[in-house]
């Protein structure tokens, strides 16, 4: 994915990641972050995670994520803490041997091209090191998107310009198949669940989950083979936010459903 669209969103995305950090407490967890740990948070973000990775650890703490805009943030919110932030992709990790945990949140599905991100994570890795991902998983890893996008395709304002939009994110269908691709980057898997998580909110919540995710790939001009200009986004987004509404039990709340991965890989 390109950047830009996290920049956009960096300043607000650490307030309304709401679904990524809840997730997060699960897979910081199951990693079971030791006093010895050395880490890298990769996909930080804004740094709320790698701070709290930092709390758990006195051993040495990076920080890399495609954005520029989420590094800015990232070191502003640093606090004094004894942590080396940097902009980088999966693509291009250029670290061997330095890191016994991996720490990936939120962001396995824009690793499109998975093969040369596993591996460079397997090289940065000390033997016995081990990664862990939690991210959205299957085809339909939301019904209530998966819902709004429908209506979005369908409808006469924007069915033509989103015909011409390509999904950006890799997403499998079964924990089987996300070992594999671990596996065939030499790692070894213990531990890989699919689980469905259900959450309520109100409508506005739910447009607010949207935007901190899901909008930078739906509203991304490079995922587009026509234009999708600002007056396209405004009325996209405006089928999508009546779709949530419309989607509310008779409290005025959205049942909120994610598929999500967990997964935790070692270099033996």
């Amino acid at each position: 994915m390109t950047s830009n669209d996290f920049t956009k969103i960096a300043a607000r995305y650490e307030h309304d990641s709401l679904i990524q950090k809840s997730a997060a407490e699960k897979l910081i967890g199951l990693l079971d972050i030791q006093r010895n740990d050395d880490v890298l948070d990769l996909g930080c973000g804004t740094g709320a995670l790698t701070r709290k990775i930092r709390a758990k650890t006195a051993g040495f703490i990076v920080g890399v994520d495609s954005s520029e805009g989420m590094i800015r943030e990232a070191e502003s919110g640093r606090q004094g803490l004894d942590i080396i932030y940097d902009v980088k992709t999966a693509e291009k990790l250029d670290y061997c041997d330095g890191f016994t945990v991996i720490f990936c949140n939120s962001a396995f599905q824009w690793f499109r091209d998975s093969g040369p991100a596993l591996r460079n994570c397997y090289a940065a890795l000390k033997k016995g090191g081990r990664m862990g991902i939690q991210a959205p998983a299957k085809k339909v890893y939301c019904p209530n998107f998966a819902k709004a996008i429908g209506t979005a395709a369908t409808d006469a304002r924007t069915s033509t310009t989103f015909a011409e939009f390509t999904a950006p994110w890799l997403f499998l269908d079964s924990p089987e198949e996300y070992s594999a691709l671990f596996e065939h980057a030499g790692f070894t898997v213990p531990f890989s669940v699919i689980e469905e998580i259900r959450t309520l909110h109100s409508p506005d919540e739910v447009m607010t989950i949207f935007e901190s995710g899901a909008a930078a790939g739906y509203l991304n001009q490079d995922y587009y083979a026509a234009p999708a200009d600002e007056a396209y986004a405004a009325v996209f987004r405006k089928i999508v936010r009546d779709s949530f509404r419309k989607q509310a039990n008779g409290d005025g709340k959205v049942e909120l459903t994610f598929n999500r991965i967990y997964l935790v890989a070692v270099k033996e």
